[in-house]
């Protein structure tokens, strides 16, 4: 059914796109862009007819084919992607928006309400929540109550099933849009006067952060740009989710870096069958790709960040800390680890978890919290 859901929106992007730019479309329009035999392509829209989602605007004339246009070329959802990490009883919550308005507006409002959610946090147009399985009740209406809260989570064999309660705009969103958005499998709503409340049910992914270091050398490359090239590499994946890239700074005093000693890390989300790929992925186009022969690989699964990784971090900011070092924590902390020198800085990026980009750039900060709560 998932499948059935996407193969859906793809075919409604294209419609709406063609009624965009042409103000109709034909069956070999659909049939050629999406790649499908003709009577495939035939079979959605008629489907979507029926749905009421397109109409035919002409019908066929000697060698002229029938036309349709879509009901409406408006975005249906502001909602790009909703999709959710499992760590033990915790959860990340992932909502990517079209807008950076609407994130904040219900980063300000989630936040407001409290209920289930211990972290709230937002980049650009990315909220990303923090609970533990459970429920916990918001007051949720009109000014001056927030709008919309996280009132429930729970875990349904590999699903999680996230319950809000909201009103007004919120309330539109969730009838009418997060159902359309990637990653969502399915919406269940129920209302309660002004009140609207949905479960809203996402797949159990795994949180995987990469850190890498010593890739680039004192001639040609960086560290940030190999990173980036990474999460395009892993991301084109089956099954894996881009979440983010980040920098971090390490001591800037040591005397073998190449420049100003800086680190990366990225984060995806990944189905379970998909983390080994992941992983040899990221091996793979590291060695090949570093500039360095020093290069090092740090991959650590689930977003909860023990206090013995965040002192490690602490420790290679301010002093020489060797790979023996870096081994011994990653062994500690379950991270698979590869490569040389360069091992001691990948570990150390892992350290930088779920921490605000102060503490990321500035050196002198101490690096401290517990990441996943």
């Amino acid at each position: 059914m998932p499948g059935l859901i996407e193969r859906r929106k793809e075919y409604l992007d294209l419609i709406r796109r063609f009624t965009l730019e042409q103000g109709y479309f034909t069956v070999s329009d659909i049939a050629e862009e999406a790649g499908v035999p003709r009577s495939t392509a035939q079979d959605w829209i008629a489907r979507l007819v029926d749905e009421g989602c397109v109409v035919q605007k002409e019908g066929k004339r000697g060698r002229a084919p029938a036309r349709f246009q879509a009901v409406s070329v408006l975005p249906r959802s502001a909602c790009r992607r909703i999709f959710t990490t499992l760590d033990g009883d915790r959860v990340e919550i992932y909502h990517e928006c079209l807008s950076s308005a609407c994130a904040a507006f219900c980063e300000f409002h989630h936040r407001q309400a409290g209920g289930i959610l211990s972290r709230v946090s937002r980049d650009g147009t990315l909220l990303r929540e923090c609970a533990s399985i459970g429920e916990a009740d918001a007051e949720i209406g009109l000014f001056p109550c927030p709008a919309v809260g996280v009132v429930g989570l729970r875990r349904m064999g590999d699903e999680i099933v996230q319950r809000i309660r909201c009103i007004g705009g919120p309330a539109y969103s969730l009838t009418d849009m997060m159902g359309m958005a990637a990653g969502v499998e399915r919406v269940d709503l129920r209302r309660d006067g002004v009140l609207v409340e949905g479960e809203v049910t996402t797949r159990a992914l795994r949180y995987v952060a990469i850190g890498i270091d010593d890739t680039d050398s004192r001639e040609a490359g960086a560290t940030f740009a190999l990173a980036l090239a990474l999460l395009q590499q892993v991301s084109s994946l089956a099954g894996v989710i881009p979440i983010g890239h980040h920098v971090a700074m390490l001591n800037p005093e040591l005397p073998e870096k190449t420049a100003g000693n800086s680190c990366s890390f990225i984060e995806v989300a990944a189905a379970p069958e998909a983390c080994q790929a992941v992983r040899d992925r990221s091996l793979r186009f590291l060695s090949d790709e570093a500039l360095s022969p020093e290069w090092g690989l740090a991959i650590k699964t689930g977003f909860t960040i023990p206090g013995v990784l965040r002192e490690y971090g602490n420790r290679v900011r301010r002093q020489v800390v060797t790979r023996k070092d870096a081994a011994a924590v990653a062994a500690r902390c379950g991270i698979h680890i590869a490569g040389g020198r360069g091992v001691i800085g990948a570990v150390a990026s892992l350290s930088f978890i779920g921490l605000d980009t102060p503490v990321l750039l500035d050196p002198t900060r101490e690096i401290r919290g517990c990441a996943g709560g």
